[in-house]
């Protein structure tokens, strides 16, 4: 790609982010993105087929970097011997949400599109894929306790989606807010702190 083209494609996207973050992705007008970058629409055609094409081109990177490291820490707890898993229970999702933090602070303005404006896109149920992969995941752990002789009981799976569901849009609240990045992360401690307890209690009544 020449210079010219870079150059370009950077007013588009540096338009695109403007109306994206003032209108959302449903009511961002692709004549008005144009506009602002300094081409035809004909031109912006060039670069992406449409307005959802342009939206993914900013956000997805980061979409694929969170989700890249929630995956991980998934796996890299199921990966555990099962008898080191209890011990383990937090220790790898503290950690993963340390990094997706960092992650979406150093990125701030697209992974608030991302979380704040992408109704209308894929991106709409992110953060749903990520509750529905966390919900999986805890009846995989239920299991191994149960195989390690503890008796744990077989909650409801709507209320360990809710309990997911909470954990996660709870975590991503400091996006919305535009909460400073030290009070998030004090704040999402806590928030995994009351939840891992929640989840204790569940398992041991």
């Amino acid at each position: 790609m020449g210079e010219m083209d870079k150059t370009t494609l950077e007013r588009i996207q540096d338009a695109a982010r403007k109306e994206f973050r003032e209108k959302g992705f449903l009511n961002a007008s692709l004549r008005t993105i144009s506009k602002e970058a300094g081409v035809t629409t004909g031109a912006l055609y060039g670069y992406f087929s449409g307005k959802e094409a342009l939206f993914a081109s900013i956000v997805e990177p980061h979409a694929a970097a969170i989700m890249g490291a929630f995956m991980g820490a998934q796996t890299d707890f199921s990966e555990l011997p099962r008898e080191q898993q209890p011990e383990h229970m937090g220790v790898e999702s503290g950690q993963c949400i340390d990094f997706m933090l960092n992650y979406i602070y150093d990125h701030f303005p697209d992974c608030k599109l991302l979380i704040c404006s992408s109704d209308g896109t894929s991106y709409a149920g992110f953060i749903d894929r990520m509750v529905d992969v966390e919900v999986e995941a805890t009846f995989r752990y239920m299991d191994v306790l149960r195989s390690l002789g503890r008796e744990v009981p077989d909650p409801d799976r709507e209320l360990a989606h809710m309990i997911a569901s909470g954990m996660m849009n709870g975590i991503f609240e400091v996006v919305r807010h535009d909460m400073p990045k030290e009070r998030a992360k004090a704040f999402a401690q806590q928030l995994r702190a009351f939840y891992i307890a929640g989840w204790t209690a569940v398992f041991e009544h």
